[in-house]
């Protein structure tokens, strides 16, 4: 299999038993395959590509389904993608990924790679499966900016990419960053992932403006899988199994979005629901509606039927003595994510014994 290697549709569809949603499998070859992270866009503006990672050369690399033909093209041919960095740009021109210790983009019409900058002798990711370690990246909402943080040694460097002109430099070092994700209303404010026991911070691409902008209240509290929510300045993150809570970046106030046990959350673009999975129990994916119309505002899409490996969710939070090995293949967790226009999400299961990509259409139009 090679880079430009293009494979016939593979898709599938049927209707979920209990919303009669219709669910359609995007991905069918026994291998793994997964989209970009929850809270990283799977498709470009207009939706004319779906963007994908697939195992199935042997080796991770990324895919994109013409969504015009339901052809799937392989676009890369490397033996050192990490899978979760990959960013789709807005415009659907490019795909922004770590390779090694490079960060590169390819042109999606051309196929052409091209180096950005290389970061030399560095680790570039933390050990294990989850948060930091997962090396994924930031692109902002103008495509103009990509923020990586690099582990080097006993630091993580937060590089910023100037796209358009190709220039890089360290705006920011730390003990850990993690699960950067650029405002989608201000190119210069960047939420990331601090420690496992201090999470939420926000900087500008300065780097000194760095600040928490969320302090758990105790050593029970489990704060995780931040995200922002469009056209509100705020973040919201799960209190896991709690709920969800909004944090307000102007007066720092952290209030309840929901008392529903999302896991992975992420916003519509209008920031009006959030749609989350769910995880014991899993329940399946359900959209969260921001004015609470529908009883508690809670609509159930369909089931997901991922294995959601990760023990350690089913207990109290693990981390507070340090760092936890912890077996969580982030492909076999379904990290449901909206398209662009709002009439389906795309998520990933291994329900078939691969890991493979769905979509879930929001509307019950005709099979």
């Amino acid at each position: 299999m090679s880079k430009g290697a293009v494979f016939a549709r593979e898709e599938r569809t049927w209707r979920d038993p209990d919303s009669g949603l219709r669910v359609r499998q995007v991905t069918d070859h026994p291998s793994i395959h997964h989209h970009p992270f929850f809270f990283v866009p799977a498709y470009d503006a207009a939706m004319r590509r779906l963007v994908i990672v697939s195992y199935r050369s042997g080796k991770p690399q990324i895919f994109f389904e013409d969504r015009a033909s339901g052809e799937l093209v392989q676009a890369t041919a490397r033996d050192d993608l990490a899978p979760w960095s990959i960013y789709p740009s807005p415009d659907g021109r490019f795909v922004y990924f770590t390779a090694a210790t490079g960060a590169w983009r390819i042109d999606l019409g051309s196929l052409q790679e091209e180096l950005l900058a290389e970061f030399g002798d560095v680790e570039m990711r933390e050990k294990g499966m989850v948060g930091a370690a997962m090396g994924t990246t930031a692109l902002s909402a103008s495509g103009r900016w990509w923020a990586i943080p690099v582990k080097a040694g006993p630091v993580s460097r937060f590089v910023l990419i100037d796209t358009e002109n190709r220039t890089s430099e360290i705006f920011l070092e730390r003990d850990t960053i993690g699960h950067p994700q650029f405002c989608p209303d201000d190119d210069d404010l960047i939420l990331y992932a601090g420690p496992l026991t201090d999470r939420v911070w926000v900087t500008d691409r300065s780097g000194k403006k760095n600040r928490r902008a969320y302090e758990r209240e105790d050593r029970m509290q489990w704060v995780t899988h931040e995200t922002w929510l469009p056209g509100r300045r705020a973040i919201a993150f799960v209190d896991w199994p709690r709920g969800m809570r909004l944090i307000d970046l102007e007066t720092g106030a952290a209030s309840w979005l929901t008392r529903f046990p999302a896991w992975h959350a992420a916003a519509d673009a209008r920031g009006e629901r959030f749609v989350c999975d769910t995880n014991f129990p899993d329940r399946g994916l359900h959209v969260i509606a921001l004015n609470g119309v529908a009883g508690d505002g809670i609509t159930p899409l369909c089931r997901s039927e991922a294995t959601s490996e990760g023990a350690h969710w089913a207990g109290p939070f693990p981390y507070n003595d340090g760092p936890v090995a912890v077996e969580a293949r982030q492909h076999t967790h379904p990290h449901p994510r909206f398209s662009p226009d709002g009439s389906r999400v795309v998520f990933t299961s291994d329900r078939t014994g691969h890991a493979q990509v769905y979509e879930v259409e929001l509307e019950r139009g005709a099979t």
